[in-house]
């Protein structure tokens, strides 16, 4: 007799993962399709500058990501911590991993901001067209006022996120993109009065995008009722070394997974700068289209994190395995959907970005090969989220270097530069790449989360 009932009571199950997801993942969409708005813009406004400020902002983004994407991915491991304290009902841990991860990302900043600030001398010395090194080199010295601001943001947004109160963040995106634009408006062109500044002026309005979101989100979790009970600014507290190492446990394998795939993303647009403006600026424009579409499975890798972090945190191994596979499935499904539209519409897609016609034509063919990936590169960024909701990141960690930097890369610069085949052999490498890890991190979680299962309670 209980047969007939257990099947719509796991599909009743399942409906409740995908409305948590959904509902969890909504804000985030928009802040990740804002962050990716704000991208868009600079590439939209330097495009319309020219071809060497456009291939310079790209060869700068590209750059500066590799070192914002080092704090971004320590910082992540505030979300699935704070997640396992709140599914526990450790409310005192919310509000301590929130103030240690604050001042973690200040002395992040340090080092991160040596980095960017070597960025002309490493541009020439990687062989990057001198005219687009020039305009690079004033965006990312523009962009460096605002990381502080950008990883102090990401201390709040993470521990935010792992309470499940993901609305603040996308509000505050919407600020940013607001501050970007009107920033852009005002000292890209020079207008208001303001001196045109050219690829350095989109540095700056993207520098004041970030302390603008960065004060927002720290007012709202001040003052907002939903913080009381954690004590966020309850009490000042000096950096403990036990509290941040605990961070770092987590956060640093978790930087070596962010960084693995975002660093080959760069260093892909490093190798296009050694092919001329022409060819770096067609690849900016089927990396941004890209990136943006990226946004919607990368949202549902958050909230698919906080969902698992929840379940598991309140001593429920089982549903937070079956919350990770439902989370995986919309992943990929959003991806395959969004692989179809940009088959369908790649002309298009690169005529909004660019009336230059040799750029257009470029960009029209690598998006194609952007449409073959969006479905691995769903299910990778879904088993990510899944992983880390059950706190694992060292093995997935040494999955994405394998799949990415002994695989991936190789292909990229043997096909690309070695053989002579250009942008599409660089893109076929990066397709290579995710496909791996897709494969190797869905496995992980199917082990993982059978092992967390079977485990005596």
């Amino acid at each position: 007799m209980s047969e007939p009932h257990t099947e719509p009571m796991a599909r009743d199950r399942i409906a409740a993962d995908i409305r948590a997801i959904a509902r969890l993942g909504g804000p985030l969409l928009v802040n990740n399709l804002v962050i990716a708005g704000m991208a868009l813009t600079n590439t939209v406004m330097a495009g319309r500058l020219g071809r060497d400020p456009l291939a310079g902002v790209a060869v700068g983004s590209s750059y500066y990501q590799m070192f914002w994407l080092l704090g971004l991915g320590v910082l992540m491991a505030l979300s699935p911590l704070v997640a396992h304290a709140y599914g526990a009902g450790r409310d005192a841990e919310v509000g301590h991993r929130f103030r240690q991860g604050l001042w973690l990302s200040q002395l992040l900043a340090v080092p991160l901001l040596a980095g960017l600030l070597c960025v002309g001398p490493v541009l020439a010395w990687f062989g990057t067209d001198p005219a687009a090194t020039r305009h690079a080199t004033g965006y990312v010295g523009a962009m460096c006022f605002g990381l502080p601001a950008m990883l102090g943001f990401l201390a709040h947004r993470y521990t935010t996120e792992g309470i499940g109160w993901t609305r603040p963040i996308m509000w505050t995106a919407l600020v940013g993109l607001i501050v970007n634009v009107g920033g852009n408006f005002i000292f890209t062109f020079g207008n208001l009065g303001a001196p045109r500044l050219g690829a350095t002026g989109c540095g700056v309005a993207t520098a004041c995008a970030h302390w603008a979101m960065l004060i927002t989100i720290h007012v709202y979790q001040r003052w907002h009722r939903v913080y009381r009970r954690f004590g966020l600014f309850g009490r000042f507290e000096w950096p403990e070394g036990a509290a941040l190492r605990s961070i770092l446990a987590l956060g640093l394998p978790i930087c070596g997974s962010v960084i693995s795939e975002g660093a080959l993303f760069a260093v892909a647009g490093l190798l296009m700068g050694t092919l001329g403006a022409a060819t770096v600026a067609a690849h900016q424009v089927a990396l941004s289209y890209g990136s943006l579409m990226f946004m919607i499975p990368l949202s549902l890798h958050s909230a698919t994190t906080i969902h698992v972090g929840h379940r598991v945190g309140a001593g429920s191994a089982r549903a937070g395995r079956r919350a990770g596979w439902v989370g995986i499935g919309m992943c990929a499904t959003i991806m395959a959907g969004s692989s179809l539209v940009i088959l369908g519409a790649n002309e298009w897609i690169a005529a909004a970005y660019t009336p230059d016609v040799t750029v257009r034509s470029m960009a029209a063919a690598l998006l194609v090969y952007v449409a073959i990936f969006q479905v691995p590169d769903g299910l990778q960024v879904g088993a990510a989220g899944a992983l880390r909701g059950f706190k694992d990141a060292h093995v997935p960690m040494l999955m994405n270097f394998a799949a990415y930097w002994l695989l991936g890369f190789p292909v990229a610069w043997w096909l690309g530069i070695h053989e002579g085949w250009g942008p599409q052999g660089i893109w076929l490498g990066l397709i290579l790449g995710l496909v791996a890890c897709a494969a190797l991190l869905n496995a992980r979680y199917a082990r993982v989360s059978a092992r967390a299962v079977a485990a005596p309670l």
